[in-house]
């Protein structure tokens, strides 16, 4: 497993990744599907790893480094 995530990237996962989570956490309760917000978690493991596994399958690379 190798990094193919660049940096920007990574940052967008986290902020995306964050703000999804606060709407699950933070949202109004009387929404029934705000749960869905607790897949933020996904990009926020990717971004902390660095690796997607969709991108290896559809052969993106963010990262300029490889």
């Amino acid at each position: 497993m190798s990094v193919n995530m660049g940096s920007i990237d990574r940052l967008l996962r986290v902020i995306l990744g964050l703000a999804l989570l606060a709407f699950a956490v933070f949202g109004p309760a009387d929404i029934a599907w705000k749960r869905v917000g607790y897949i933020g978690v996904v990009p926020l493991l990717t971004a902390a790893v660095g690796w997607c596994p969709a991108y290896t399958i559809l052969g993106i690379q963010t990262c300029k480094a490889a």
